[in-house]
């Protein structure tokens, strides 16, 4: 224990002297600032300024007209007569048409209750906004056809008024505005990145001291246990100090933004996500330092490293890919898949988390199979250290990768 702890001060010390490791304790938050203001900025313009702009300007919004042939309108619905104008017959419609007026109207034939068939007359064609208006007409037909019946009427226009109760105190959020997207994206690239840099340092630990000769050194006075266990916790350590820093200044930027953005009022982040957040965070590093640290004792040289550690980092590049679908459906099948799968755990169930109330069954099999994962490849790896003199002057194999983590290699 005490080797150990000789190994965790000294590397922690090591890691968090550096300059490069300050610069990225702050310039990324300060990257992420930029974009969130970018990204901020466009989605403050309204949907339809953009498009709406192309397609048509505000003076070409006019009023539009109707022909009832059939008899069933007998009243226009309030608030609808400066959009939608009743005329007499067609001729009236159409001088009204000419003399720009109106944009366009509709005749309703004498059989509309038997056909349900409506004509629509304009100057222009328009594909894209010609017909997104015609919620107005439908709107007064319905008002006629149970003009006589007010309940029923009441009831289509609300069938029901849905009163939503929570058991859980964790506060609802809007599933459908940009804040509720973009939170599950924020977190799967800070776990990625937090997870990615820290496993990383690991493997630049290893490879360095493995060239330098310093690792046969160590290994005649040191288990590789403790070894392991040492840079792990050191480097765990180190990577958890730059999650809380990234974490509160955003928190921070967040509680500044409520004025300019008023939908992250009702986005708390509560203390049990923090919670979970380091948790998760620890067992993913664990995981993933463990994999780092078989491929250092593996690869020849810094550069042939570089190269595997795009395989081993494949599964933590998956629910990138899956971003749209853990913001979007949470509790879903995929989801629910990826968040128990131990190499894609720890970022797919902190994105879940921070959108969607997990089930703690879900929660607690997710933490028991990554608990258990990392002491197996810490397990492994140690296993591999113990041989590494024999693998040290081999190119960095798949196979061969596989066959040291069982110990047939």
């Amino acid at each position: 224990m005490e080797k150990m702890l000789l190994v965790l001060k000294h590397e922690f010390r090591i890691v968090v002297l550096r300059k490069s490791f300050f610069i990225t304790l702050l310039l990324v938050p300060i990257i992420a600032t930029i974009v969130f203001a970018i990204f901020g900025s466009l989605g403050g313009i309204e949907p339809t300024s953009a498009i709406g702009r192309i397609i048509s300007s505000p003076e070409e919004v006019k009023p539009e007209g109707v022909i009832d042939q059939s008899g069933l309108i007998k009243s226009m619905m309030a608030g609808i007569e400066e959009d939608l104008i009743l005329f007499p017959d067609e001729a009236a419609a159409n001088q009204a048409l000419q003399a720009g007026q109106i944009g366009s109207y509709y005749i309703i034939p004498p059989d509309f209750l038997q056909s349900g068939e409506i004509t629509y007359l304009r100057t222009d064609f328009n594909p894209l906004g010609g017909m997104d208006r015609s919620g107005n007409l439908f709107a007064v037909i319905r008002h006629n056809l149970l003009i006589d019946d007010p309940q029923l009427l009441e009831r289509i226009n609300q069938p029901y008024n849905l009163e939503v109760t929570y058991t859980s105190q964790q506060p609802v959020r809007d599933t459908t505005s940009f804040v509720s997207f973009m939170v599950p994206y924020i977190v799967v690239m800070l776990f990625y990145m937090v997870i990615l840099t820290s496993a990383s340092m690991m493997l630049n630990s290893i490879t360095t001291e493995k060239e330098n000769r310093v690792m046969e050194v160590l290994m005649t006075s040191i288990t590789p246990t403790q070894m392991l266990g040492g840079k792990i916790i050191a480097l765990g350590l180190a990577g958890l100090l730059q999650t809380a820093v990234w974490m509160g200044y955003g928190y921070l930027v967040m509680v500044l933004s409520r004025s300019v953005i008023p939908e992250l009022a009702s986005y708390i982040f509560t203390p049990a996500l923090l919670i979970w957040g380091v948790v998760f965070f620890l067992l993913g590093y664990a995981i993933y330092a463990a994999l780092m640290s078989g491929v250092g004792a593996l690869v020849p040289n810094m550069r042939e490293a570089s190269q595997a550690t795009t395989i081993v980092i494949i599964p933590l590049v998956i629910p990138l890919f899956f971003i749209n679908t853990l913001a979007e459906k949470p509790n879903g099948i995929i989801s629910l898949v990826l968040s128990l799968f131990p190499l894609t755990s720890p970022i797919t169930m902190m994105a879940r988390l921070s959108t969607a109330i997990v089930p703690w069954w879900q929660l607690a099999i997710s933490i028991a199979l990554l608990v258990a994962t990392a002491y197996l490849l810490i397990r492994a790896v140690a296993g591999m250290f113990r041989a590494q003199r024999l693998l040290s002057g081999q190119a960095f194999k798949m196979k061969l990768f596989l066959r040291a983590l069982v110990g047939k290699a």
